[in-house]
């Protein structure tokens, strides 16, 4: 599966609600399998919006013919747009769907690793995080994928942000020190995104 994340910050936020649901015309695509997105918790105007394809074969065959037509609606609403792609590599707790509707909240983390750290990280989000988060109450679902240049998306549903926060405050410090994130990560950002139901596809 392949999941594309795009972040941008938006000056016209109706224009862009407006043309955020003319991505509604995915549902007839070949591969598709959901989209959902909303808006930052910590950065005012900006936006997040997840999407998922069954393979890149798919993904490059709507990019060349559909997507300009879809795109167009949101011309001239947005600026310093960012876009990844990745290949996913596993379930974080069990199941991973695309589904947005029993979801308030994404949390997205963007790790690039040291390259000799690699194989390290990867088994210790296997062992160390993935069962913290599948054992929070609130948690949902979530995925661990990889894009090219050593770099992993982590993203994790959680029904609420009080959820979230539990997990964060009791749990996080004392997992970075078991999983030896420290020595692993090289760079990380992240963002919590509360997800608009308007915009799930």
């Amino acid at each position: 599966m392949l999941v594309k994340w795009i972040r941008c910050t938006v000056v016209d936020r109706r224009g862009f609600e407006r043309g955020q649901r003319k991505w509604a015309g995915l549902l007839g695509e070949p591969g598709f399998r959901g989209q959902g997105g909303g808006w930052s918790r910590g950065r005012p105007g900006v936006a997040h919006v997840f999407a998922f394809w069954e393979s890149r074969a798919f993904y490059d065959s709507f990019m060349a013919r559909s997507h300009d037509r879809l795109a167009a609606a949101q011309s001239g609403t947005f600026k310093d747009s960012q876009v990844k792609l990745f290949e996913y590599r596993f379930d974080v707790k069990t199941g991973f769907e695309p589904r947005f509707t029993d979801s308030d909240l994404i949390r997205v983390a963007l790790c690039r690793i040291h390259e000799e750290r690699v194989e390290h990280f990867t088994l210790m989000q296997e062992k160390v995080w993935n069962p913290a988060m599948a054992g929070s109450p609130g948690m949902i679902r979530g995925l661990f994928a990889e894009a090219p240049g050593h770099e992993f998306m982590v993203l994790s549903m959680w029904h609420s942000l009080s959820e979230h926060g539990k997990y964060r405050t009791e749990r996080v410090e004392r997992l970075a020190l078991r999983a030896q994130t420290e020595a692993d990560v090289a760079a990380l950002t992240g963002d919590i995104v509360e997800l608009e139901p308007t915009w799930t596809v």
